[in-house]
Order: C-alpha cells, then sequence, then structure tokens
C-alpha cells in the first residue's frame, strides 16, 4: 500500500516519546511501559511489512498515547505529530480504498 512508509517515521518518532523515563501510563489502556513500547514496535513491523493494522484509535484526542502525552507532559509534541499521522493515515487510506473500487 503506497505512502505506508511514511507511517514509519512517525511511529518511530512517537515511539521514542512513549520510551522517556517517568512516563506515566495509569490513565492509558497499557499496563506499563514495556508492553506499550512491545505494541508501536508490533505496528512499525507491520508497516515495514506492508501492512495497515488498526493504529487510528491510537491517536485520538482521548486514545492512549494522548493520555500518556498529557500525564507526562509532551502534550504538545503529541499534537503536532498526531496532526502529521492522521493527515497521512487518511492518504494512505484514500489511495486503499482508491485502488478497491
Amino acid at each position: 500500500m503506497q505512502g505506508l512508509q511514511k507511517l514509519i517515521p512517525i511511529m518511530k518518532e512517537i515511539r521514542a516519546f512513549l520510551a522517556l523515563e517517568n512516563n506515566n501510563f495509569t490513565w492509558s489502556s497499557w499496563r506499563d511501559q514495556e508492553e506499550t513500547l512491545s505494541e508501536i514496535d508490533s505496528i512499525i513491523e507491520d508497516l515495514e511489512n506492508g501492512s495497515l493494522p488498526e493504529i487510528k484509535l491510537l491517536f485520538a484526542p482521548t486514545g492512549p498515547i494522548s493520555e500518556v502525552s498529557i500525564d507526562s507532559g509532551w502534550g504538545y509534541e503529541f499534537i503536532e505529530i498526531a496532526e502529521r499521522f492522521e493527515k497521512q493515515f487518511e492518504a494512505v487510506k484514500s489511495n486503499h480504498e482508491n485502488l478497491n473500487s
């Protein structure tokens, strides 16, 4: 699927934020940092292998990444990354839908 490669750097960037020391995962759906990074690594691997996992909700305003970012002091950075993700994700989905119609 075209455009998947452009999602990978965004996911790696968000992974770097999620890997920061002293992140607070209390209000996210993740148990801890290890579980979080494992899920993000799996998503990156899927993207590298050409598949698009269900990831849009991760970037939702009340999604798990948002919860961690707000509670950990990098909420503004998350907003900027989420906007880039949304733009690229919609382009990928649109391209995929056009190929299937």
